[in-house]
């Protein structure tokens, strides 16, 4: 990776040891707590046959991303703590963590717009005609379709698209990754991961309100719909991954921006890089915690596997 003609790097490093046993430590820990509470999940859904509905399928598959995110996440951090330069000059041992990182996320953008156009065709398509319910089969369709583009695009930067092998600009923040494909990547996929299920549930939340409305002028009392509580959770899912992915989207636009040399970002920039990391990563662990307050399926199961109890019922969703 080389540097701008400008900049007067002398080889001496730029990270403090304090600092760096604070970012990673912190990023070490997260990443460990996120692995094995969406590693429950994974476990829950896959052993609980009356789980095996399309909606968790795609909540399954949800944490099966964070689980990539929080692993790759783990492997960038503990490279971090061996070598922290090397994340600010970039280096080729960051390539594969980063390509896996990179897949990750886009394969959480595209399980959110899946959950919410389920969601979307199971209350909005219900209203319109006959139920319109996702079956099995198309869940597992559009789950390996979510991962084999995510993989595609994730991969490209180990195809040569990289400021070690291709010559081009490298990213200042995310070395040696280059800033036209990071914009390739971010750019599009902001506006999809936002217009999508914004439609799908400003949508479901005006008929979920016009059939309770309608149930109140009916019988006289609101009754709420089943499809409320799922509906919640996939919004409260979709409203945190917006919160925790908005710092890393603001970062590479703000890399796009312009260049600089890296003395004059250290260490506040590349702080913030690191902060953009740990928020991904809360994300990440936030989602089974969602699962687990807001759908009592889930959270059924939960209990019983912790507490060491078996039950033949079929807990509906």
């Amino acid at each position: 990776m080389t540097l701008n003609g400008n900049c007067s790097w002398n080889g001496s490093q730029l990270w403090s040891p304090q600092l760096v046993l604070v970012l990673g430590i912190t990023q070490i820990t997260l990443n460990i707590l996120s692995l094995v509470s969406n590693g429950v999940v994974i476990i829950v859904i896959l052993a609980s046959h009356d789980l095996h509905h399309p909606i968790f399928m795609l909540f399954g598959n949800l944490a099966l991303s964070d689980l990539l995110s929080s692993s790759s996440s783990l492997w960038i951090s503990v490279l971090f703590l061996a070598h922290p330069d090397n994340t600010i000059w970039g280096s080729r041992d960051l390539l594969i963590p980063y390509a896996l990182f990179a897949t990750s996320i886009l394969s959480t953008i595209y399980n959110l717009v899946s959950i919410g156009m389920e969601r979307y065709l199971m209350v909005v398509g219900g209203r319109l005609r006959a139920p319109t319910r996702v079956s099995k089969r198309k869940a597992v369709t559009v789950v390996l379709a979510n991962w084999v583009l995510a993989v595609t695009l994730g991969s490209l930067p180990l195809l040569s698209w990289n400021g070690l092998d291709s010559g081009c600009q490298p990213s200042e923040l995310y070395g040696p990754f280059c800033i036209d494909y990071l914009i390739f990547i971010t750019i599009p996929h902001c506006v999809v991961a936002l217009a999508l299920p914004l439609f799908s549930y400003l949508n479901i939340v005006l008929v979920l309100r016009k059939q309770e409305a309608a149930m109140e002028n009916h019988v006289g009392g609101g009754s709420r719909s089943a499809e409320v509580p799922v509906v919640r959770t996939s919004i409260a899912i979709w409203l945190l991954t917006l919160a925790s992915y908005v710092p890393f989207f603001a970062g590479v636009l703000v890399d796009a921006a312009g260049w600089h040399c890296p003395e004059d970002l250290y260490p506040g920039f590349f702080v913030f890089r690191n902060v953009t990391a740990i928020m991904i990563t809360l994300n990440a662990l936030g989602n089974p915690v969602l699962y687990t307050l807001k759908v009592k399926s889930l959270s059924s199961k939960f209990l019983l596997l912790f507490s060491g109890c078996s039950s033949n019922n079929q807990i509906q969703m």
